[in-house]
């Protein structure tokens, strides 16, 4: 299974905000710090914060923090978020598979996906940060 780079963007930004401390960084900040584009980061915040997992604050001592619910929440919620509920393949498109009425593969590939976010349904954003992934995120943090 390959998720999507929202996906994964999203789960390094709450890392990362995750280990910010007192600071809050911007959005700005955060992408220079995961090296992706501002306006890729930028999307990623706004669904964060729709999520309630992320709060933002505009102008002079402003920025990111994660929420309380952001530091307690799910990995396999937050990638159920970001991933949607669709199947693995796309058995109903514009040209449907004639295997549809026999087939047993889309039944074993959506278990296949929901045992894999059950697998991250225990491990919690907090978790994902504790040594030795917490001190390297803040090595990669860029000073003020």
């Amino acid at each position: 299974m390959r998720l999507l780079r929202s996906t994964d963007l999203a789960l390094r930004v709450l890392m990362r905000l995750a280990v910010a401390g007192d600071s809050n960084p911007t959005t700005r900040d955060v992408a220079a710090d995961m090296e992706v584009p501002y306006t890729h980061a930028a999307k990623v915040v706004a669904e964060l914060q729709h999520l309630g997992l992320v709060a933002a604050r505009r102008g002079r001592g402003g920025g990111l923090a994660i929420t309380d619910a952001g530091r307690e929440a799910s990995v396999g919620h937050v990638v159920r978020s970001f991933e949607g509920d669709g199947d693995v393949v796309d058995c109903e498109g514009a040209t449907p598979c004639p295997l549809s009425p026999a087939c047993r593969l889309r039944g074993a590939l959506r278990r296949a996906q929901e045992a894999f976010y059950a697998s991250l349904d225990p491990m919690t954003v907090g978790d994902m940060v504790t040594a030795p992934t917490g001190p390297l995120l803040l090595g990669i943090t860029k000073a003020p």
